[in-house]
């Protein structure tokens, strides 16, 4: 890998480096965003119709795509570290792209399946950014520079849900192929243009212990004053990813959203996040702390799920996609920043791999479980008359995250 791929020693300045991976993510998550509203209605399409069995079949495509997302994230990560981040980068963004193209023809729900089962080997484009962010980061800015990535995430899921929406009117397969495209030209740019971050003598051997989730996963909570944020990543991870993955069906069954009113709302949620993580994380961090950041992000993520589960009108969910920003877009990036020092140079990317799979078991369990509670709460026979049944269940989640940074913070500034 690392001799087919120029590795670009000569560094340019950090500025510039970090330029360079926010635009390739940018563009990477517009490809990504265009696709994201379209996948529950292609589920929807290639079934019966019904919102119910949509949520069945999404969950089982979904959970497929976060079972290989967990096993391969901290392969990916340990190769960065060995062979350096840009040559990982480059070909998940060729994996990506392929994995779209293959889901723009998917002729039956059992080809849709495997493709996305494929697919989730090569999404660790998160991984990888992250580590060539910890590459150019001094302790101070470390927060500010993963919020400069979450941003990037931030503007391609403004445009790409818009785009998205607007093809999906005309083919509701049309945006997975230019997603593709654009994940193939992203893989071209990055091959030709993206500077390598991780010098060769800050790199390490490549050990296949070091590519078992479960040991990646026990290395990165071997860390007692770190423990109690994981567990809480973990359970706000599981409640936002199902929340995301039921967000165009719950919508559609809950205020007769169609795909681009839903396109619309995921715009304005990338517009948010891209704001907070972009112009606000940094400066919050640096005069607050990145514990107390945390903090404040769990108690924003406990009132909006709290919120929304009461909301009776699609309207509302505008303003309380604000505090759905705030509690992610600010903890996620405070967070990553603490992991992050605790870490050598050269273990970057087996950290973001171990950090990206305890996210992959929360996108295992979160979207088939609120799949499964929706399909229980919609339908004209709900078995629970309780619509906004998962946003409870999130509520509860976030608040347990919260009671636990708050102790933790506390048993830090004791000793």
């Amino acid at each position: 890998m690392a001799q087919n791929i120029p590795t670009q020693e000569h560094q340019p300045s950090d500025t510039k480096a970090l330029t360079f991976i926010v635009f390739t993510v940018a563009i990477n998550m517009l490809g990504v965003g265009l696709a994201w509203p379209l996948l529950p209605k292609l589920v929807q399409e290639m079934g019966s119709g019904s919102v119910t069995d949509a949520a069945y079949a999404f969950a089982i495509i979904g959970t497929l795509f976060a079972l290989t997302q967990f096993a391969f994230s901290p392969l990916l990560g340990s190769l960065s570290d060995r062979f350096g981040r840009r040559p990982i980068l480059v070909v998940c963004l060729i994996g990506l792209g392929i994995d779209f193209l293959l889901t723009a023809i998917a002729p039956t729900m059992i080809w849709l399946g495997i493709v996305r089962f494929i697919g989730g080997i090569f999404a660790a484009t998160i991984t990888t950014a992250n580590a060539y962010a910890a590459d150019l980061s001094t302790p101070e800015n470390r927060a500010r520079n993963f919020g400069f990535i979450g941003a990037a995430f931030g503007v391609g899921f403004v445009l790409g849900p818009l785009l998205g929406g607007w093809l999906g009117a005309i083919d509701i397969r049309l945006p997975f192929v230019v997603a593709g495209v654009l994940s193939l030209a992203n893989a071209a740019f990055g091959y030709f243009t993206l500077p390598e971050s991780l010098s060769a003598e800050k790199r390490r051997a490549f050990e296949w212990k070091d590519a078992n989730p479960f040991v990646a996963l026990a290395r990165v909570t071997s860390f007692p004053a770190l423990s109690p944020l994981l567990i809480g990543l973990f359970i706000t991870s599981m409640a936002q990813r199902g929340l995301e993955s039921t967000w165009v069906l719950y919508t559609d069954f809950r205020f007769d959203w169609d795909v681009r009113a839903a396109a619309w709302s995921l715009a304005f949620v990338g517009l948010c996040y891209s704001i907070v993580q972009g112009g606000i994380v940094g400066p919050a961090v640096k005069r607050f702390g990145e514990w107390p950041i945390v903090i404040f992000g769990f108690a924003s993520s406990t009132l909006a799920f709290t919120m929304t589960a009461l909301a009776p009108q699609g309207w509302m969910m505008y303003p309380l996609i604000l505090f759905y920003a705030l509690g992610n877009g600010l903890s996620v990036p405070a967070l990553s920043a603490i992991c992050s020092k605790t870490v050598e140079e050269n273990r970057q990317g087996q950290l973001q791999g171990a950090l990206q799979s305890i996210n992959a078991v929360a996108v295992i369990i979160g979207p088939f479980a609120a799949a499964m509670v929706l399909s229980h709460v919609s339908g004209p026979t709900p078995v629970v008359n309780i619509p906004g049944g998962w946003f409870w269940l999130g509520s509860l989640t976030c608040a347990i995250a919260l009671v636990l940074a708050v102790r933790a913070n506390r048993t830090r500034l004791a000793n």
